[in-house]
Parts: C-alpha cells; sequence; structure tokens
C-alpha cells in the first residue's frame, strides 16, 4: 500500500510504525474471511483492510476523526486473527493500538460514551474497586429491564452469583518450591481475575511449586495495562505497565527470575509487547527484558513436563483458544497438548479461530456483536459434547460461562487437579456423567 506521510509526520515515532505496517499491506482481503465483525455484520469497513484504509486516511490527513471512522474502529475486537491469517505479515495490533490513541487524543465522545470509558478505566483494573462494583452489580440485577442502555444491562449481567473473598495467594510473598528448585518465577496476578475467579492464581501457584518453581508475587504488581491500552488511554496504561516492569526488574536484578509467568493470555499479549509500547522511554531497557520473560502458564509447564498427571477424571474438555494466546502470542497447539497428557479427551470447536466476543472490555461497549459471537461460541463448543470447557483467559471464561450451562475452568485448574490438586471448584458438585 503506498503511503504519503510528510518528513514532519514521520518524525513520530508511532506514525513511522504505522506507515512501516502499512505499507506491508497489499489489500489481498485475506484477513475478510476470518475477521469476526465482518462475518457478523457483512460492512467491508468492519473488516481489517476496511479499518486499515480508514487508519490511513485519518492518520495521513491528520484530521479529526469522524464518527464512521471511529463507530467502525470500536467495533473492531482486537481478536488479531487477521494477523494469523495475513500472507504479509501486516502487524494489524501496533496499528489498530494506534488508531484508538489518535481517537482518543483528538475526538469528543458523547457524553455517555465518555462516562462509561471513564468508569471502566477506574474501576476494572483495580481489584478492591472492582469487587466493590460486582456487588452493587448483583444488587441492582432485578432493575436489569429499566436500565435505558444495553452496556449498562451488559455490566450487571457480567457480575457473577458468587463473588470470592481476595485470596491471600495474591498478596507480595514467595513460595518455596516443593522438592528441589527448578525455576524462579513470578506470577502476575492480573487486575480483574483477581476479582471474579480467584481459583485461577492458586491453582496456578500450586502447580508451579508442585513442579519445582519458586514463586515469587513481587510488590508493586498490578494491572498490565491492557485493558485501558486497547481503550487508548495511553497515560494510564503505561502508568500501569511502568509500575509493574520496576517491580519485576527489581526482582531480575535482585535474586533473578526464569519467567515471569502469565495466566490470563489478554495480559500475557500486552506484557510481551511492553519493548515496542517503551520505545524510546528511559524504561525501555528494562520493558524489554520483562517482555523477553513473559512466559504463558502453558509454555512453563510445556518446559517443565508435566509430572504424575494421574489424579483428574478422564474429562471430555471442550479446548477454547483465547484469541489472545493463539494469535496475540501464536501458542495454538500447547495448551491441547498438555491436557491430553493430562489424560483428558480434548476437542476442539468448529472454527475454534474465531473470537468469542469477550476482548477485554469489548462485551460492555459492544454488548450487541458480542452476544453473536458468544451464542456463535457456545454453541459450536456444546456441539463437541463436552464435560467441562477449558480456557487460558479470564474474560473468556465469562463470557462462554454466561451462555452454557456447560462447567467452564483455566486450563491451570485442570493441569492442577491432574498432578496432585484439588478439583477444580466449579466442578464441585456437579455430577459429570461418564462417557460410554
Amino acid at each position: 500500500m503506498q503511503t504519503t506521510f510528510t518528513a514532519q509526520q514521520l518524525a513520530d515515532p508511532l506514525t513511522a510504525r504505522s506507515n512501516e505496517i502499512l505499507r506491508t499491506c497489499v489489500h489481498c482481503g485475506f484477513c475478510t474471511a476470518t475477521c469476526p465483525t465482518y462475518k457478523v455484520l457483512g460492512d467491508e469497513l468492519d473488516s481489517p483492510r476496511g479499518r486499515i484504509y480508514l487508519i490511513k486516511d485519518m492518520l495521513e490527513n491528520s484530521r479529526v476523526p469522524d464518527p464512521k471512522t471511529v463507530q467502525h474502529i470500536d467495533r473492531c475486537l482486537s481478536c488479531l486473527s487477521c494477523m494469523t491469517t495475513c500472507p504479509s505479515g501486516v502487524h494489524y495490533m501496533h496499528l489498530v493500538d494506534h488508531a484508538r490513541e489518535y481517537i482518543e487524543a483528538h475526538y469528543r465522545r458523547p457524553l455517555s460514551d465518555r462516562l462509561l470509558r471513564w468508569l471502566l478505566a477506574k474501576i476494572l483494573p483495580y481489584p478492591g474497586r472492582f469487587r466493590l462494583a460486582l456487588r452493587g452489580a448483583k444488587l441492582a440485577r432485578p432493575l436489569r429491564r429499566l436500565m435505558p442502555d444495553p452496556r449498562l444491562r451488559a455490566m450487571l449481567d457480567m457480575a457473577p452469583q458468587d463473588i470470592a473473598p481476595p485470596s491471600l495467594n495474591d498478596r507480595p510473598q514467595v513460595f518455596p518450591a516443593q522438592g528441589a528448585r527448578r525455576k524462579r518465577v513470578a506470577l502476575l496476578v492480573g487486575c480483574a481475575q483477581r476479582a471474579l475467579n480467584t481459583d485461577i492464581n492458586d491453582a496456578t501457584v500450586r502447580l508451579l511449586r508442585r513442579h519445582g518453581c519458586e514463586v515469587v508475587i513481587p510488590k508493586g504488581l498490578g494491572c498490565c495495562g491492557a485493558l485501558t491500552h486497547h481503550m487508548g488511554r495511553t497515560g494510564e496504561s503505561h502508568a500501569m505497565a511502568a509500575a509493574n516492569i520496576r517491580a519485576l526488574a527489581a526482582e531480575i536484578d535482585g535474586a533473578g527470575l526464569d519467567a515471569v509467568v502469565i495466566n490470563t493470555s489478554g495480559c500475557g499479549t500486552t506484557v510481551k509487547d511492553y519493548g515496542h509500547m517503551f520505545a524510546g522511554d528511559p524504561l525501555e531497557a528494562d520493558a524489554a527484558r520483562v517482555a523477553k520473560l513473559a512466559r504463558d502458564i502453558t509454555e512453563v509447564m510445556a518446559d517443565l513436563g508435566l509430572t504424575d498427571a494421574t489424579h483428574a477424571a478422564p474429562l471430555r474438555v471442550g479446548y477454547h483458544a483465547a484469541c489472545s494466546l493463539q494469535h496475540g502470542q501464536g501458542i495454538k497447539a500447547t495448551p491441547k497438548e498438555l491436557l491430553t497428557d493430562a489424560g483428558f479427551t480434548v476437542l476442539e470447536p468448529k472454527d475454534s479461530h474465531i473470537c468469542c466476543g469477550s476482548a477485554g472490555t469489548y462485551n460492555l461497549m459492544q454488548p450487541a456483536i458480542s452476544a453473536e459471537l458468544k451464542a456463535r461460541k457456545v454453541a459450536t463448543l456444546e456441539a463437541t459434547r463436552p464435560q467441562v470447557i477449558a480456557a487460558g483467559n479470564i474474560g473468556c471464561m465469562m463470557q462462554i460461562g454466561s451462555g452454557t450451562g456447560v462447567p467452564v475452568v483455566h486450563t491451570a485448574e485442570l493441569l492442577d487437579w491432574a498432578t496432585g490438586g484439588p478439583r477444580p471448584r466449579a466442578l464441585q458438585g456437579v455430577k459429570i456423567p461418564q462417557q460410554g
């Protein structure tokens, strides 16, 4: 694709990067075949190729974004399926992130949009605030039908039936390895996950310790910045990311780290991109060190190898491949191989490359499209007749779980159970019929 950015425009590193990306696009249209919003809406401007044209026009002309452009960019899930499909290697993630930052800086949204986005940015990344909001949403749920905005109804629907108290394991501390120490790792405990499902971090700590890892929860860890980063709120997202980078760099320079373990794949995609996010910043070197050590929990477990994986029932597991894991990080076979090694029968649904519609805050800001994608994903998963559904991202778990009666658990919970941990709480009290 030809571009006509001026030398003055290209002096901006973000614009220079976007120019590189735009020039790799050859208009082939392969991306339209795997784009979830194009499948649902059928509009070329709701495909990656269409959005690329809109972004190019907006950035090249340094123009104030118009409502039409903003609408189509907002409808993008950032699922990154297009990056897996693209034969030319177009790095759509960096391009759409730049577009969102540009829109945030130059476009004045309607008041309702500004208030909603402010609310999400000030609540979701903070576990304490989020926990209080979830309790409030539970109390307000009987008034759901009176809510005029479907986005507010979606927020009420997000609250789980049971809100667990904070886990003591999420506090800054060091968990010694069981047996000989093989690795020293830091665990990114996350933000929303700590309020929505405390079992995931608990299971991850047990699993890592059992396999010879000393697990560190460094002081100062918080939200990775992904939620606000994908809303274009760069100042807030970078402040959160910087706090994590400093905390983790201190551990690297202190007792050392073999990996930064992440069990929420949406966070993992962002942390692995810290080097790009902080290019030219004084924290660039430390950001790159952290990004280089970032590993999804399944990557770490594949390296360690499962030991004595004989304790779980041999269930039929419908595996949901989170977009941020398969497209954002390129991790596709590893989780399925680990589950198979743990004695489970792994079932992969049709169109497993298509997003479930969660996508960070997308299900709250674009509830209609999100609901359509959820229905499609649940139907394909249930068609495999699973006894349990496994995923590697809390957002996907909440999204799918709200549309099915099949228990939904994190992959790490099943691996923990298989290697000697407790049966996942989501499966407690659930009679799972044996398959004949």
